[in-house]
C-alpha cells in the first residue's frame, strides 16, 4: 500500500499538469503570462521577480519580499528508514517587517515506527519536537530586467530533547547554526532555476561539533497564467566521508486565490539508510495591502 501511495505522489503531478495546459490550449498564453507575472512585479516601488521555490527545503519568505507579506505552512511527511518509519510534521510562519527581509518562526516534529515488532524499540530515535527554528533572509539583488534574485539567510536552530525526557534534563540539547545564500533566475514566462547553498554546523552538548554542506538546485516549470508548477529538487548534502542525495519531483496547486498545496516525493540515489519518502506541504497566504 505504502508504494501504491508513493507511486501516486510521484505520476500525479504529470497528470495534473496535463489537464490544465489542455484547459489553456485556447487562450492566448502569452497574454495570460503578462497579466500573471505583473500583479507580482509591475506594482509601483521595490522591484520583485516572479520565481517558482522550493517545496521541500523552502525559503524565508519569497525573494524580494515586500513589506507585509507573510505565509502559513503545515507540512506533514513520511520516510521509509528500512526497518522503521519516520513520521514528520511542522508549522511554520514566516512574514517580511519590511521590503526585502522575510523572518520565520517553525517548529517541526518528528514520531517513529517500528515496521518490525520484533525490532528493539530503543534501537529506533525517539518522537520529538525536534527544535525551534528561527530564520532570517535578505534579498540583496533583484533585478526585473534580468529576472534575477540572489539573497543571503541564516537559520538558527535551539535542539530539543525527547517527549519522554521532558522534566527530566535541559529541554535543549544542542543547536544547528546554518548561514546560506540563494540565486534565482526564470527563464522567459514559464521555466524558473534556483541554487540554494551553504554549511550546516551541528552542536551538540555533550559530542564535537559536526558539518555538512548542502547544494539544493531546483528546475520549475510554471504553467501559463497560474502559479501552479511541477519540478524537481536534488537535495545535496557532503560529508567528510560520504556524499548523500536525493531527488525530489515535485508539483504545486493552487486551490483557492491564497491557499496552495504542494506535494513531493523523494527518492535517495543510496537507499542504505532510507528508501522513497512523501511530503505535503499546505500554503496559505493572507492578504496585505499592496501599496
Amino acid at each position: 500500500m505504502k508504494k501504491v501511495i508513493s507511486l501516486f505522489i510521484l505520476f500525479c503531478p504529470i497528470w495534473v499538469m496535463a489537464q490544465i495546459e489542455e484547459e489553456l490550449e485556447e487562450v492566448d498564453k502569452a497574454y495570460l503570462d503578462s497579466i500573471y507575472i505583473g500583479e507580482t512585479e509591475n506594482i509601483k516601488g521595490i522591484d520583485k521577480v516572479f520565481h517558482a521555490e522550493p517545496l521541500f527545503i523552502d525559503l524565508i519568505r519569497d525573494l524580494g519580499a515586500r513589506k507585509g507579506e507573510r505565509e502559513w505552512n503545515i507540512g506533514m511527511g513520511m520516510v521509509d528508514k528500512n526497518r522503521f518509519d519516520e513520521y514528520n510534521a511542522l508549522i511554520e510562519y514566516e512574514w517580511a517587517p519590511i521590503n526585502r527581509l522575510g523572518l520565520e518562526v517553525e517548529l517541526p516534529f518528528s514520531f517513529y515506527y517500528p515496521l518490525d515488532k520484533t525490532f528493539a524499540k530503543d534501537s529506533i530515535p525517539l518522537s520529538r519536537l525536534n527544535s525551534l527554528k528561527l530564520a532570517a533572509q535578505y534579498s540583496f539583488f533583484v533585478s526585473e530586467k534580468y529576472r534575477t534574485s540572489m539573497a543571503l539567510g541564516y537559520i538558527h536552530e535551539f535542539e530539543l530533547v525527547a517527549f519522554n525526557r521532558y522534566g527530566k534534563t535541559s529541554p535543549f540539547n544542542g543547536q544547528l547554526f546554518n548561514p546560506f545564500i540563494v540565486v534565482a533566475k526564470r527563464w522567459g514566462d514559464n521555466y524558473h532555476s534556483l541554487i540554494y547553498t551553504g554549511p550546516r554546523v551541528h552542536k551538540h552538548h555533550e559530542h564535537a561539533h559536526k558539518t555538512q554542506f548542502q547544494m539544493n538546485t531546483n528546475f520549475h516549470y510554471m504553467i501559463t497564467g497560474t502559479r501552479n508548477f511541477i519540478g524537481v529538487e536534488v537535495n545535496k548534502q557532503f560529508t567528510h566521508q560520504s556524499v548523500d542525495m536525493v531527488i525530489r519531483p515535485q508539483m504545486r496547486v493552487g486551490v483557492a486565490d491564497n491557499i496552495m498545496v504542494g506535494i513531493v516525493s523523494g527518492i535517495p540515489v543510496k537507499r542504505n539508510s532510507e528508501r522513497i519518502s512523501s511530503f505535503i506541504r499546505l500554503i496559505y497566504e493572507p492578504k496585505h495591502h499592496k501599496k
